[in-house]
Order: structure tokens, then C-alpha cells, then sequence
């Protein structure tokens, strides 16, 4: 949840408010939030999606539904897909539910207003949503409560951290839980403030892993996301990384983590000082990747989350098998090796014996992930990314070589056709470039996922 309003004064305004003296997924069978769901490559025939519903800079009246299955290059599914019938609508948090709807739960009013109530909504499809109700936090002199983000697991049942204010200070902020008393989501504990994380954090988001709770909140004093764990949902949290401890800077908000399919996490935020929106993590939220921005949306969607959810309908393609991988925008080119390193030349019947063997590979299991894919040459070589070029080596046997060479098939631009993710740099694909094959930075364009796309096709040789 922002309290950075769009103008210097305000802004200056807030920041003395927030600076006064201070006197706050391992999810078995709940589909759809963050943390949920194994780590690894989807199988043949399913595929990963993410869902994202942020409201605009420009309009916090309505939200916009975006899905991804990768978890950068985010996709419009629909715009102002929600709008409430009355106040606003901010800092949406999204998950899927056991009766199979997909639930809402937002910040009801500008950061201006007093705001004690948070909204629910709730849709079959994540494009059509219904308003539910209004519910009035009962906290005693409550000024603001906002950011509600859901958190389910099978210890803790499914709960809304929203972070609150009382009138007698009403830009202190501290997290509470409520826990849902029903399945259908309509009736709530009384709140209870997340003990060890205290006043003046908002923004709370946790996830489980094991038998920890991870919190990841934002100091309004100092601007930082800081970083907490405890045993329990409600704690005690103990806050052990503070300042810039993750390389992320400061002006950032709205937490929320997720596991990607090669078992890193990611933290999206709302970088709304650089616009930068993600960072990713290999060792369990000890280090962090430099903070990036999001194609299409960096600068223009604020404060959301993600959920992740394993589909049908995702590329199938035979492993053990021999196949050759015409370009989807130049189908006259297809991938061979040529000198070790793979490019997209013209090939035809005619073509010589010796590029129809070298345009043909066998696909095998990923060698980093069985749910990913490996490419093998007719010398028993395997593709692999160098410098982000692709070329062919022998498998050393160390990891690096693993997941250098495992790549995670993702739907292509047209129909029949692939993408294949880098397994251990995701968002960058195999990509034609001057009819070279490299690994590349998606920018979100057509074009691009144009020269990223394959079709898998009866090998040459």
C-alpha cells in the first residue's frame, strides 16, 4: 500500500508523518499462492501462469487482470476487469480458493481518506469478478486499513494481513491477522497485531517454507523492506535484515513472494522510486539479484501480488525422440550447428547430408530438471548457453553445465510453437539474432517472442 502521494508536497508531507517518534509456502491442497507450488518445470502438456490485478497510477478506481507464464513477461488478460460499486479499489491481493474461485481482497479508499474496511470480490475466471462485501476491521479507533494480502496454509487455515492505523496516529502502521471462520470467507477472527514485527511497518507479506514463517514488511521510517522469520503465523516474528540489507534501495513497497519453476524465489514489489519491480533469490532470501524492471507494466501497475498456478494446455514435446525446430517467423531457417555454435540457416530437401544430420537433435529430459528439456547433437554434445550464445558441448557433470543446458518449454506466438526459457537465467529465451541463436532478455514485444518461438518438426535426418 503506497502512502507516497503523486506530488513533492505531499510527498515531503508524508515522509515528516511517517518519521514522527514511534510510543508492526508450503501449501498442500490450496492451489494458487505464493510458494505453493513445487519447484520445478511444468510437465508435458501443462504450464506455469501467474496472475497479477494491480490498479493503475492513473486510476485507482478500477484494476486490470495480467497473466504470465513466466513471471516476467506479463500478458493483459483483461482491463478494468474489476471496478467496486462504490470507493476505491488498491492493493489488490489475489488467491485461488478450494471451491475453485479466484478471491480478491483490496484497500477501499485513497490514501487521503479514512479507510476501515477492506473489500472482497470474487470470479470464476479472474476476468469477470463479483462484489462481495465491505468488512470493517474491528479495531478500536481504527483511522486506515490497507494492503490486505491473503496468506493460507494447512497450520494456519486462510488469513488476511492488513496493516492498520488508529486515529490517535493515523500514519503508524502495524500488521494484524484475521482468520477466515468460515469457507466461504464471510466471517473473521478479531484482529491480531503479528507480535515482534511492531508499529510502523505496512505492506506485510509472508510466506512458508518448512516450518518457518518468512515476513517481508516495509519500515515506513526508513523505507526498506525488512525481513523477519517466526515459528508461528502470529509469531513472535524476529526482524533480522534491515536497511538496504538486499541491494534493493529504498522507495519500495508492496512485497509479495513467489517460487519460480527452477526454485529461486522472486520479490516483486512496487519500486515506484526507480520503477523497477523484481528480484530474484537462490538461497533462501540470503542474497538478491540487482532490482529490475517488468516489460509493459514497470512505471504503470502498482502495488500487487502474484499467484502461481500449474495449467493444462502447455507445449508437449516427445523426449527421446529425434526432432529438427523450424523458426516460427522465418520457416525456411532452422536450427543447425554449425562449428559448435548454433545458428538458423536456410535448409531445404536439397540441403547437403551434413546440415540435414546438424539441424537434427535428439530431445532428452532436462538434465537440471526432468520437466525441462535438453538438446542433444548426433556426437552426443547437448546445448547449452556460453556467454548467452547457444553452442555444443560435452556434459562435464558439474551443475552449472546442468542448468546451463536445461531449458523450460513455454507456449510459442503461434500456434504449434515453443519458447524455451533459460532454466537458470528466467525471462531469457533462445532467440534468433542475425540468424544466430542466443539467450536474450525478453522486452515484452511481439517481435521478440516472434524470434523465440520453434516448432518442433520431423527431424531432417
Amino acid at each position: 500500500m503506497t502512502i507516497r502521494p503523486p506530488t513533492p508536497s505531499r510527498r515531503a508531507l508524508l515522509r515528516a508523518l511517517a518519521a514522527l517518534p514511534v510510543s508492526a509456502l508450503v501449501l498442500p491442497e490450496l492451489p494458487g499462492l505464493a510458494g505453493t507450488a513445487e519447484a520445478a518445470a511444468p510437465t508435458s502438456g501443462s504450464a506455469t501462469r501467474y496472475t497479477i490485478v494491480p490498479f493503475l497510477d492513473s486510476d485507482d478506481g478500477t484494476v486490470d487482470v495480467y497473466q504470465s507464464d513466466d513471471a516476467t513477461d506479463f500478458r493483459l488478460l483483461r482491463s478494468s476487469a474489476y471496478t467496486p460499486p462504490g470507493n476505491r479499489i488498491r492493493d489488490a491481493s489475489v488467491f485461488r480458493h478450494t471451491d475453485g474461485y479466484y478471491y480478491l481482497t483490496y484497500t477501499t479508499h485513497t490514501w487521503q481518506d479514512e479507510s476501515t474496511t477492506i473489500g472482497f470480490a470474487r470470479s470464476s475466471d479472474r476476468a469477470n469478478w463479483t462484489f462481495l462485501y465491505d468488512y470493517p476491521v474491528p479495531i478500536t479507533n481504527l483511522s486506515r486499513a490497507w494492503a490486505p494480502e491473503w496468506f493460507v496454509d494447512s497450520d494456519a487455515g486462510v488469513n488476511v494481513i492488513v496493516s492498520c492505523s488508529t486515529t490517535d496516529d493515523e500514519w503508524i502502521f502495524t500488521p494484524y491477522v484475521l482468520t477466515a471462520t468460515d469457507s466461504a470467507l464471510t466471517a473473521w477472527t478479531s484482529p491480531v497485531a503479528l507480535s515482534g514485527i511492531g508499529p510502523n511497518h505496512i505492506d506485510t507479506y509472508i510466506v512458508k517454507t518448512g516450518s518457518t514463517y518468512h515476513a517481508f514488511t516495509k519500515n515506513e521510517t526508513a523505507k526498506y523492506i525488512e525481513y523477519a522469520t517466526a515459528t508461528t503465523l502470529r509469531g513472535p516474528y524476529t526482524i533480522s535484515r534491515t536497511g538496504d540489507w538486499a541491494g534493493w534501495g529504498s522507495y519500495r513497497e508492496g512485497p509479495s513472494v513467489i517460487r519460480l519453476d527452477n526454485g529461486g524465489w522472486r520479490i516483486f514489489f512496487d519500486g515506484y522510486g526507480d520503477g523497477t519491480y523484481y528480484s530474484d533469490s537462490y538461497d533462501t532470501f540470503a542474497t538478491w539479484t540487482a532490482p529490475t524492471a517488468l516489460p509493459t507494466l514497470s512505471g504503470t501497475a502498482r502495488h500487487f501480488t502474484v499467484i502461481k498456478e500449474t495449467v493444462s494446455g502447455g507445449p508437449s514435446i516427445p523426449k527421446n525422440a529425434t526432432r529438427s525446430f523450424q523458426s516460427a517467423n522465418y520457416p525456411t531457417r532452422y536450427w543447425e550447428e554449425q562449428s559448435s555454435l548454433l545458428n538458423l540457416p536456410v535448409l531445404t530437401a536439397s540441403s547437403a547430408t551434413a546440415d540435414r544430420q546438424a539441424a537434427t537433435f535428439t530431445v532428452v529430459a532436462g538434465l537440471a530438471d526432468p520437466g525441462g528439456y535438453s538438446f542433444r547433437d548426433g556426437s552426443g554434445n547437448y546445448l547449452r548457453h556460453y556467454d548467452f550464445r547457444g553452442r555444443f558441448d560435452a556434459n562435464d557433470g558439474t551443475a552449472t553445465f546442468a542448468r546451463d543446458a536445461t531449458f523450460i518449454a513455454r507456449a510459442g506466438a503461434t500456434s504449434g510453437s515453443v519458447r524455451f526459457e533459460s532454466y537458470n537465467y528466467p525471462g531469457r529465451y533462445l532467440r534468433h539474432y542475425n540468424y544466430q541463436l542466443r539467450v536474450d532478455t525478453s522486452p515484452g514485444t511481439d517481435l521478440f517472442r516472434q524470434d523465440s518461438s520453434f516448432v518442433p518438426v520431423t527431424p531432417w535426418a
